[in-house]
């Protein structure tokens, strides 16, 4: 319980679900970061690929990468000495319903953002 300074208490408990939701919305505060989810929709990108369009450093790149891996919206594997990016697009579903629930985006946008992952086989067809 915490006092707002008006004297009243509320609970600010969080639960895992609301814990994720920020990191989620935490990590896509930064318009580079948005770059690179964007840039993995279209499918598994190397590091090296995703840094490519980006005016900086590949070690800040990976700064940003390793952000989002942390949030769990990117995953990466090893092949040798190359890491290979994948979209964990199942984290982004409850940002994507709850900015659907507030009526701050369209559900149609929704709609055709998952019907666009389904076609790159990226998100599995319900």
């Amino acid at each position: 319980m915490v006092d707002d300074s008006s004297g009243r208490w509320f609970d600010v408990s969080m639960t895992a679900a609301d814990a994720q939701l920020d990191r989620t919305f935490q990590a896509l505060a930064d318009p580079t970061r948005r770059a690179l989810v964007t840039a993995l929709l279209t499918g598994d990108r190397t590091v090296s690929d995703l840094a490519a369009p980006h005016d900086m450093s590949l070690a800040a790149v990976s700064k940003h990468i390793a952000t989002l891996v942390r949030a769990g919206v990117v995953s990466q594997r090893r092949e040798g000495r190359v890491r290979i990016c994948r979209l964990e697009i199942e984290t982004l579903r409850p940002a994507a319903l709850w900015l659907s629930a507030t009526g701050l985006v369209d559900p149609l946008d929704l709609d055709l953002l998952e019907g666009r992952l389904e076609d790159l086989g990226l998100l599995d067809a319900p």
